[in-house]
């Protein structure tokens, strides 16, 4: 195991970091869109939103870890191309995001990262989105980067994350999670309310106004996880930054446990889960949560369940799950597919192979009734 600890530490260290870093970004752009500039949005082909956080944060993680560990040998998989950005109705656009990745890169050293010796350019910057092109696989290293994950979260001013992993020959050993918004209180996590709290702190800014948001990182094998608060104000990132062992939850009962799923409906089956919920015996209203932040929930024992049944069609990407499913894993939780397998991150972008659906617990009685479950009801199930 210190042989592990020795190979990825340097890594892990560039990737906290780095993730540091892109909340930061994506806050001051959270507020502006919140505040001034709902122009920030653009469709993608299927009408998701992405907006100059996501491409900033790619260009300027993308910019990082080449910088950390050379370009040629850096293969990163991430889920933003640069066709829309290339065009030239979208020129105004490109500009915001140079504008907000130097503006990110120049204070890299608060992170204790190198800044660029000059301004990224337009070339430069749509180079370090574009050589995010990888498709992983089962040889060798890939970075697994989704820059603002629940991108509705984020334009709506809810949850969203920022995720990084490692895969190195087809095993994710490394997993971070950023989520700016992680509330101090798990009651906060409450869709309604987040959304009016943030709200609230992003139009009226306030001294304490980044007092909430947390890194969650882990390394495989460790069998630990933990978080960090970010880094506020003027404050200078250093390591350890006040890090906390986080640990799952030790509820076992379904009747006292709490279960998360996706806000929306469009590639998620939330009827079959509450069918699911039901014969299990879990008796909480769901905690609808945007993001992976649903997975940082559950290990930080917040929430003890998260399932996902895709609807027909829909195909699981992998920086969707890389490093949550790794984190709530080493914090002491179980994550298999509905078939009880393990999900294999070293076929390409998408969870190839994937039976049915996601199930995530807090631990293995919880995950074997909802397994169960699963069994007993499919046939009678829509899907």
């Amino acid at each position: 195991m210190m042989e592990e600890e020795v190979k990825y530490s340097k890594e892990l260290d560039v990737a906290v970091r780095a993730v540091h870093m892109a909340c930061y970004l994506c806050q001051r752009v959270q507020k502006g869109l919140i505040t001034t500039s709902p122009d920030q949005v653009k469709s993608k082909d299927d009408d998701s939103p992405v907006t100059v956080a996501d491409w900033s944060v790619q260009a300027t993680v993308s910019w990082i870890l080449s910088e950390c560990f050379g370009s040629q040998s850096v293969s990163i998989v991430a889920e933003e191309d640069v066709q829309t950005l290339s065009k030239a109705d979208s020129a105004g656009l490109l500009e915001m995001v140079i504008t907000t990745v130097n503006e990110c890169l120049a204070i890299a050293p608060k992170f204790g990262l190198k800044s660029p010796d000059e301004a990224l350019g337009a070339s430069q910057v749509l180079e370090a989105i574009s050589r995010c092109n990888s498709n992983g696989g089962p040889v060798g290293r890939h970075w697994v980067l989704d820059p603002v994950d629940g991108t509705l979260g984020f334009v709506r001013g809810n949850q969203y994350a920022v995720a990084l992993a490692l895969i190195d020959c087809g095993q994710v050993v490394i997993g971070v999670l950023g989520c700016p918004n992680y509330p101090m209180k798990k009651e906060w996590l409450n869709n309604h309310e987040q959304h009016e709290r943030i709200v609230s702190k992003l139009s009226s800014p306030g001294p304490d106004l980044w007092e909430e948001g947390s890194v969650i990182y882990t390394r495989k094998g460790s069998g630990e996880a933990w978080v960090q608060p970010l880094v506020h104000s003027d404050k200078k990132f250093e390591w350890p930054n006040f890090a906390k062992k986080v640990q799952v939850s030790r509820i076992n009962d379904p009747a006292l446990a709490t279960f998360c799923e996706p806000v929306e409906k469009a590639n998620s089956d939330h009827s079959f889960t509450a069918g699911l919920a039901h014969s299990v015996g879990l008796r909480k209203q769901p905690l609808r949560v945007y993001s992976m932040v649903k997975y940082a929930a559950i290990a930080q024992g917040d929430a003890e369940i998260f399932m996902k049944f895709a609807k027909a069609g829909y195909k699981e990407k992998i920086w969707d799950h890389a490093a949550g499913v790794l984190i709530v894993q080493e914090a002491g939780g179980v994550v298999t597919d509905a078939g009880g397998r393990s999900l294999d991150f070293s076929r390409g972008i998408y969870l190839e192979g994937l039976d049915r659906g996601i199930v995530t617990c807090s631990g293995i009685s919880l995950h074997e009734k909802i397994i169960g479950a699963v069994y007993a009801s499919w046939d009678s199930s829509n899907l």
